[in-house]
């Protein structure tokens, strides 16, 4: 990049670079100890950003460390498809909702939460996306260095929370399994999106329930994916 003179970057980090926090919600101020593999190559990745601006500081970086992106365009064409067994929650739910897997498995259900499952701050992928547009704009200041900000609606939603909110949205039922917690994940963890809000001019605007009627608008009405029916069997 800096061959090519553009010393501009944008990063998607993540909210697991918080590990497991203890307290919330999360502000970029936070101790960063990733739990996991994944959290740890974004936690490198941000030390090796900061690096390259410490080393030239016409490097102009911003780091946006997303919570749980969810949902799909409201027009239904673009969606999430996942390869293989999905990692991660809400893809999980659509493949049971339109039939393509029996059941979701729930990781831990003894939490000390609200109904024992796990905690999460859930941002629709749209909203994501403006942030992006926010951060692309926020770089044309002269003095950026580099920043961090946290993308999320700052409001957490336990596992069955929003198993219900989807099951309200698809009108379907989604069988559960529980199953035992999953080493490095955390028990509770959601944004502070002061800072976003305040430089950014960012805030997220859409709701839980309008995160799960665009993913089954999504889902429903590509079942397979952007596979045909054919190309899955």
């Amino acid at each position: 990049m800096a061959d090519h003179g553009c010393k501009k970057l944008v990063f998607s980090s993540s909210a697991t670079v918080y590990g497991c926090p203890k307290e919330v919600p999360c502000t970029e101020e936070f101790p960063l100890s990733a739990t996991n593999p994944y959290g740890r190559t974004k936690l490198f990745i941000e030390e090796i950003c900061r690096d390259i601006y410490c080393s030239d500081n016409e490097w102009k970086i911003i780091l946006l460390r997303y919570f749980n992106p969810v949902g799909a365009h409201p027009s239904g064409y673009i969606g999430e498809d996942p390869r293989g067994i999905p990692n991660n929650l809400m893809p999980f739910v659509q493949q049971v909702a339109v039939g393509r897997r029996p059941a979701l498995t729930v990781f831990g259900n003894d939490y000390s939460t609200v109904d024992g499952t796990g905690v999460r701050d859930y941002l629709h992928v749209v909203d994501l996306a403006d942030g992006h547009i926010a951060a692309l704009n926020k770089l044309s200041d002269r003095n950026i260095g580099c920043e961090v900000y946290n993308l999320g609606t700052g409001k957490g939603t336990s596992v069955l929370e929003m198993v219900s909110a989807f099951e309200k949205a698809s009108e379907k039922k989604i069988p559960l399994i529980m199953a035992e917690r999953r080493a490095g994940d955390a028990e509770v963890i959601y944004a502070s999106t002061d800072k976003a809000e305040r430089e950014l001019k960012w805030r997220a605007k859409y709701s839980i329930d309008e995160m799960c009627r665009d993913q089954w608008n999504w889902a429903s009405k590509n079942p397979c994916g952007y596979e045909s029916s054919s190309d899955s069997k």
